[in-house]
């Protein structure tokens, strides 16, 4: 039997996402956190990334609380936005279906993904990638004046639709994705 929980949810330009809410001692115990929050800081959000800090419901992304018992609080097209047309980083299936990402993120959507269309995959983004699902990610070095993006096929193959998506979200004519496409062309 699972237990509600409470969720702080908020607004990226990729989708909602969603970190534990607590505004009671009780809630807490059981995590790392039951013996470090006190009283008077509550209420208080885990960001999921081993830290939490005191919730403010004026923080500029902030949403709403919601309480859930499922495995994830909102549905994946939520967390990760499907086919948005602000699409810059994340997955791309072989159908050419997007699911928005931050810098970051990348592997909590895989999870979710994977979860939803490879059910019991050990290894989500190698499942992913072995399924023909394509990572769009962050390919700034730290040198260049702007952050581009990088098109990533783990097989080294790319759909006719995975092309056509590229080039409408303006990636066609990246470097590698020309490659995938000489690759790949004579088998559509």
């Amino acid at each position: 039997m699972s237990t509600m929980k409470k969720y702080a949810v908020y607004k990226s330009s990729a989708g909602y996402y969603c970190n534990e809410y607590h505004d009671t001692l009780e809630t807490l115990k059981g995590t790392p956190f039951e013996t470090m929050v006190k009283e008077e800081q509550l209420p208080v959000v885990l960001d999921g990334k081993g830290g939490y800090y005191r919730f403010k419901e004026d923080d500029y992304n902030f949403v709403k609380v919601i309480e859930s018992d499922k495995k994830y609080p909102l549905p994946l097209e939520k967390m990760f936005f499907k086919n948005s047309d602000s699409f810059k980083l994340g997955w791309m299936s072989p159908q050419g279906d997007t699911y928005s990402c931050d810098y970051y993120n990348h592997n909590r959507c895989a999870i979710m993904l994977a979860d939803r269309f490879i059910p019991g995959a050990k290894f989500p983004e190698r499942a992913l990638g072995k399924a023909g699902w394509i990572k769009i990610i962050d390919s700034w070095d730290g040198m260049q004046r702007q952050h581009g993006q990088f098109v990533y096929s783990l097989t080294g193959r790319i759909t006719k639709q995975q092309a056509d998506k590229l080039f409408d979200i303006g990636l066609y004519f990246n470097e590698e994705v020309q490659q995938l496409i000489k690759d790949c062309e004579d088998d559509w």
